[in-house]
């Protein structure tokens, strides 16, 4: 995907293409991957920032064709905002996730939330929407953030799995709104289905998706056990705590690990491991 222009259609299989948004950062690869889901009549999901140029861009990969709907996993600023003017310019409904609007304590700008998403439909777990040959399914996995959902395509046996599994990096479960013992659950949900791809939002797809959620759910486990290690040996804070787990990370992208981190000790302190005071974390008596 390195080579991957912006703004150029690629059929990815008969059902599913793509087009990445002009939108690369340390925290988005090389930027948000829009599907074209469907063959006459399309399905537009996560259609990414509002730029003129990406929207034109997405218009011309169209091509005409009807667009039955725009599906949203999440209202984070580089997957919702141009729904709007790609909903002006087809007249298709916004469908997808419920309105989520929090102050973004998180480490990224374009990842605070759209405050104008108004989808026309909102999905719950189960729910679907069609069109000729084609079927979405709403997949609620809540973590990344409380409102992000999955779509199956069960034609394909593919999920498009927005932020909650990428396929260059895993994702920010950043507090108040993420968290991280419903992001395990939702990983634990995707486990139990049999789906043969993934199509993330970021990243290449994902051909052997139950191999990497086992690695997710290993690794996540493996940052627990390391955070209660570095308790134990007198570690108390969180900035220490990163320092120490996070050698020879890109600083810009530290903030974020320390969101992660902090979304770890609030999920070990409502089960009781750890305890809180201000800034400082100990090991529960």
């Amino acid at each position: 995907m390195a080579d991957q222009p912006t703004g150029v259609p690629e059929q990815l299989e008969p059902l599913v293409a793509r087009l990445l948004a002009p939108n690369p950062s340390p925290f988005t690869n090389t930027g948000t991957q829009v599907h074209l889901v469907g063959t006459t009549d399309l399905a537009v999901i996560d259609p990414g920032p509002d730029d003129p140029d990406h929207v034109a861009a997405m218009l011309r990969a169209i091509d005409g064709r009807p667009v039955a709907a725009i599906v949203v996993t999440h209202t984070h600023r580089d997957h919702s905002p141009a729904s709007r003017a790609l909903a002006r310019a087809t007249g298709a409904p916004i469908v997808g996730c419920a309105p989520l609007v929090l102050d973004d304590l998180g480490p990224r700008a374009d990842a605070s939330f759209d405050r104008d998403y108004a989808p026309d439909l909102i999905l719950a777990d189960g729910e679907s929407i069609g069109g000729q040959g084609w079927t979405l399914v709403a997949v609620a996995t809540p973590g990344h953030t409380s409102n992000h959902l999955c779509f199956a395509l069960p034609e394909a046996g593919a999920l498009f799995t927005g932020d909650h599994v990428m396929g260059w990096s895993t994702s920010i479960v950043s507090p108040p709104d993420g968290d991280m013992a419903a992001y395990m659950a939702s990983l634990d949900k995707l486990l139990q289905r049999d789906d043969r791809i993934y199509y993330p939002a970021h990243g290449d797809p994902v051909e052997r998706p139950q191999r990497l959620v086992r690695g997710m759910l290993g690794h996540r486990k493996q940052r627990e056990g390391q955070i209660l290690r570095l308790l134990g040996a007198g570690a108390s804070d969180i900035p220490a705590i990163t320092e120490k787990m996070y050698v020879g990370l890109d600083r810009r992208l530290l903030p974020a690990a320390e969101r992660s981190v902090l979304a770890h000790l609030i999920d070990l302190r409502d089960r009781g491991i750890v305890t809180e005071a201000g800034t400082i974390w100990e090991m529960a008596a």
